[in-house]
């Protein structure tokens, strides 16, 4: 049977949770926005954001409520298990096709005008995209790469690359490991930020596997995760760490402090290493694996849920916050890249020669990589955090990645694949939501009665 609600049997508990949440009655012209409790700069942007757009017309309103973020997606599948979700909903980039695929989200490219999808950038279209349909958008998007101090590969005699086109080799990157190693006290030249839980080993270390020629969300002979190609790459990585060359960043300041002359990191990190760095701050791209440089994309994102009566007001809230200056508003809050084109080349940090331009021109050219979209990918990031972490210590990596592919295919098998048992559009000329299955039904019903 297919286990649609597997994951979800812990969360009954939690329906009682969300009675302060919600109000159980919305206005007509009243949609209700469910945020997650982010950065304090976040918070205040989205609230005045709200503010802005109910204070520039009279036929819609927002209500906006934010719940904690450690606890947001658990208070989402309750809200969907008992029929309650709000109209609009924040989700987590990766998390939104699991939420299509449970019949939570309507389709909304037929909501949006064709400018607005236009200007998006292509990685955010690609985030909210699922079997051809569009069901979320995002106002910003991240970035990923390697921070640099200049002096010190200066000082190492190492080239510099200028962008993805000349990124460093594996082997490359193996001798400038090297040769900063040699002038370093401990050897200890990088940080990988291994002090980090969750998500982060999805989303820094898979494009890596990409670059090398690998997959993870597709069980095919050779492009699956425990090929050779995703070998190849996380034996790289635990080379580094077995040789000695990785700073376990205990106190998440081995960059910051000048003890590291590399870093794994993103966009967040920028404003406290250029603090620290100044001018000797450099940012190099990810190193080519054999498959050209790749690198991250994926960020909190917008959806109008299957629960909203009201989807053409939602949409002009989205609508809303996809104008430049409310997306630069929120960019500048949280350092992010800004989520359209029009607005990327109005950033300071972002337009071309801003000091973050190449996470930019990254995701403007394809160059990054999302992480699965695949219902799946709640098994799928798990399960590979567990597997980066057996690597780490020293398990033998095609062991360790044979048993995390054979995980992740038994959830495929479980679930059949994830068949498309949920999709719902909306239909503009009724201004109605239908499911797949529900047409199905329709019809079956019309056979029977004929």
């Amino acid at each position: 049977m297919i286990q649609i609600l597997r994951r979800l049997s812990i969360l009954t508990p939690l329906l009682l949770c969300l009675s302060g949440c919600r109000s159980n009655a919305t206005q007509e012209g009243t949609i209700q926005v469910w945020v997650h409790t982010g950065q304090a700069a976040e918070r205040q942007t989205i609230e005045q954001q709200v503010d802005r757009f109910n204070a520039s017309q009279t036929e819609a309103k927002v209500a906006l409520t934010f719940i904690p973020e450690g606890s947001y997606n658990a208070q989402l599948q309750s809200a969907s298990v008992s029929k309650d979700l709000p109209d609009v909903v924040e989700l987590d980039g990766p998390s939104v096709y699991n939420y299509i695929w449970q019949g939570n989200l309507i389709a909304i490219d037929p909501l949006l005008s064709p400018q607005i999808q236009q200007d998006l950038l292509p990685s955010i279209l690609n985030q909210g995209t699922y079997k051809g349909r569009l069901y979320s958008v995002g106002t910003f998007d991240s970035g990923l790469g390697l921070y640099a101090r200049r002096s010190r590969l200066e000082a190492a005699g190492v080239r510099i690359p200028k962008g993805n086109q000349d990124a460093w080799t594996a082997q490359e990157f193996n001798q400038v490991l090297v040769a900063l190693a040699k002038q370093d006290p401990d050897r200890q030249v990088l940080d990988l930020k291994l002090n980090s839980r969750g998500e982060w080993y999805s989303y820094a270390f898979l494009p890596l596997i990409y670059s090398a020629g690998g997959r993870v969300d597709q069980p095919s002979v050779d492009r699956f995760l425990n090929s050779s190609s995703a070998v190849f790459a996380m034996q790289q990585i635990q080379g580094w760490i077995q040789k000695g060359y990785v700073d376990p960043n205990v106190d998440d300041a081995s960059f910051a402090s000048g003890r590291v002359a590399l870093a794994w990191g993103g966009h967040w990190d920028y404003q406290t290493y250029a603090k620290a760095a100044g001018n000797d701050l450099v940012l190099l791209p990810l190193p080519n694996f054999g498959n050209g440089s790749k690198t991250a994309q994926g960020s909190w994102s917008w959806g109008i849920t299957t629960n909203s009566k009201q989807p053409k007001v939602a949409a002009r809230f989205l609508e809303f916050l996809l104008q430049p200056d409310e997306v630069l508003a929120i960019a500048t809050a949280n350092s992010a890249v800004p989520g359209t084109k029009r607005a990327t080349a109005q950033s300071k940090l972002y337009a071309k020669g801003g000091p973050l331009s190449l996470f930019s021109s990254q995701l403007l050219a394809g160059q990054t990589v999302s992480r699965p979209q695949t219902p799946a990918y709640p098994v799928i990031t798990s399960t590979f955090e567990q597997a980066f972490a057996d690597i780490r210590n020293g398990l033998d990596v095609k062991t360790t990645l044979d048993k995390a592919a054979t995980a992740i295919a038994i959830d495929l098998q479980d679930n059949q694949g994830y068949p498309d048992v949920h999709s719902v559009s909306y239909l503009p000329i009724f201004g109605l939501t239908s499911s797949k299955s529900e047409n199905h039904d329709r019809a079956e019903n019309t056979k029977t009665q004929r």
